[in-house]
């Protein structure tokens, strides 16, 4: 129902712009609005040319190039909506104002400007967890990172990056959130995208849980994939690091036959630290109190604009950033990079620095 509703309103809204586009264009020659028209719509749909296709062996700069304009356009619809609406009530009480459509298109044109320089400058949140159980040596600092969506959209050049951002942190642990891969793997192997991830670097070792997208990409080719890097993958597994500190990593909801998180519980130790890593931040309550000491979830992007973000905030316990709860310490991430459209309006993307301390 969701799905059937957001994609009545994409095209109700790119009818919208289309007619008051002719509009402006009224004065305009006939091959001139014919030429306008199909570029029009060719962007409109390009997002789901790009995703039927996301398997195929097409040239990979027509594959990218579809998939950047589609996802943009999905923005430029939502502002370009809302800024002409804007406009025409304005009209009703200024029948002389004149060129709405070209306020509207200026206005939404700085705004992606805007939410593209936003989405370039991710943000380092640094964050001591103090907990009551006993870690040998000095603490541990975990670098969270999740929803790179690695593909078309994120490429090897913004992966650099970002493993150069993770790098300098010196993180004595890595933790993936889900998501790494976007819709296809194609694109990864294209760019030996597997390369770069191979220079991340953190001494008790990287892990990962798979999200959602990894399971739209082809699970086992994904695991197939990880294999070929220094990422581990758990999948409802338990790892307990040399200090003690044990990693509880969940399948992702997309599998519904995944184990509970009492059942992974039940190979561990209660005296010793325990983190879970679960793409999907639901259930929070019952995560606080069973005794979790650290959870680290992605998955929300926390809506990557505005309005949207209203919406997460509504549909999640805890849509993005990090909170303390009854015994629980959550962390739930927007995000290192996006799915699809390349702004942040409103929201940011994130990396987190966990200070691990201990008893």
């Amino acid at each position: 129902m969701f799905f059937l509703i957001f994609i009545l309103g994409y095209i109700g809204g790119n009818v919208y712009v289309f007619i008051r586009a002719l509009q402006m264009l009224s004065g305009a020659s006939l091959p001139l609005r014919i030429l306008l028209s199909v570029f029009f719509w060719l962007a409109a749909f390009s997002l789901v040319i790009a995703l039927l296709t996301r398997h195929m062996e097409i040239p990979a700069t027509l594959s990218k190039t579809m998939f950047n304009v589609g996802s943009a356009w999905l923005v430029l619809t939502l502002y370009m909506v809302m800024a002409l609406l804007l406009t025409d009530v304005t009209r009703l009480f200024v029948p002389t104002m004149k060129y709405g459509f070209c306020y509207a298109l200026g206005f939404t044109c700085c705004l992606l400007l805007y939410g593209y320089y936003n989405y370039l400058h991710p943000q380092i949140n640094n964050i001591n967890i103090p907990i009551d159980k006993p870690i040998d040596g000095k603490g541990m600092k975990i670098v969270a990172v999740s929803d790179l969506h690695l593909g078309n959209g994120t490429g090897k050049a913004m992966l650099k990056r970002y493993v150069d951002m993770i790098n300098a942190q010196s993180p004595d642990l890595i933790l993936i959130g889900g998501d790494l891969i976007d819709n296809s793997l194609i694109p990864l192997y294209k760019e030996n995208m597997a390369e770069e991830l191979a220079e991340l670097k953190a001494p008790m070792g990287i892990y990962m849980v798979p999200g959602n997208h990894e399971y739209i990409s082809g699970i086992d080719d994904c695991v197939s994939f990880l294999k070929t890097t220094p990422i581990q993958l758990l999948r409802d597994s338990v790892v307990t690091l040399p200090n003690g500190v044990q990693l509880i990593g969940r399948d992702d909801r997309s599998n519904r036959s995944r184990r509970s998180l009492p059942e992974l519980l039940k190979r561990t130790e209660n005296s010793k630290p325990m983190i879970v890593l679960d793409h999907q931040p639901y259930n929070l309550k019952k995560t606080d109190s069973l005794g979790i000491d650290l959870q680290f979830s992605g998955h929300t992007h926390h809506g990557q604009v505005w309005p949207i973000s209203w919406l997460t905030d509504r549909l999640y316990e805890q849509s993005h950033g990090y909170r303390k709860w009854s015994k629980a310490h959550i962390y739930v991430s927007s995000g290192l990079s996006l799915w699809g459209p390349p702004f942040r309006i409103g929201t940011n993307s994130d990396m987190a620095v966990l200070n691990l301390s201990g008893m």
